[in-house]
Formats: structure tokens, C-alpha cells, sequence
């Protein structure tokens, strides 16, 4: 679901003009993980502030999503990328500019 979720948000984005110069970037990381960068400029959340969330719960299970230079950032554990997308979609079609985890 979350990957096509991140592809009808992306989908959603294009206007002939926003996918020439922004986008969404995945990567590895070495401890091992995965990283994401999506760009947030021009489209309806580019002014939206949220402070680093951590959700620690293994040394392989974890995820921190925050925004940075308007981008949502994602770096996660290696099999947690489903459930980091997820939360991005969820918070990009939210109301509420913060997100918020128990």
C-alpha cells in the first residue's frame, strides 16, 4: 500500500514543471537502513515545520523522520521503509501541519 500511496503523492505532484526540479530520492544506508528525501517546495506542506521524531524500538527496527530545508527526511531500519512511507503519506494528507506518535 505505501509504495503506491508514495506513487499517487508523486503522481499528484507533477505539473509539468514541480518533477524537473524536485522529487523523491531512496538510498541505502550502511548500518543497514534506508534513507528518503522528499521534496516538500511548491507543493501544499513547503512551509511546514516538524522536529525529529525517533521511533526506537530494536537495533534493526527504528525509524526518524523529520523536516530539513523543506524536506521531509526519512532514515529507517531495513525493513521499516513500508512503514516510513506510510507515515509521510499520512502526514502529508493530514490537516495538521505536526505529527504526532505514541
Amino acid at each position: 500500500m505505501s509504495l503506491s500511496a508514495l506513487e499517487q503523492w508523486y503522481a499528484t505532484q507533477c505539473n509539468g514543471e514541480w518533477e524537473h526540479s524536485y522529487g523523491v530520492k531512496i538510498d541505502t544506508l550502511d548500518n543497514p537502513g534506508w534513507q528518503v528525501h522528499i521534496d516538500l517546495t511548491k507543493t501544499g506542506k513547503q512551509d511546514s515545520l516538524l522536529a525529529l521524531v525517533k521511533l526506537d524500538r530494536t537495533e534493526t527496527n527504528w525509524i526518524y523522520y523529520w523536516i530539513e530545508k523543506k524536506r521531509f527526511e526519512i532514515a529507517c531500519g531495513p525493513l521499516n521503509l513500508t512503514e516510513a512511507l506510510e507515515i509521510f503519506v499520512s502526514w502529508f494528507n493530514s490537516s495538521d501541519p505536526g505529527i504526532t506518535h505514541s
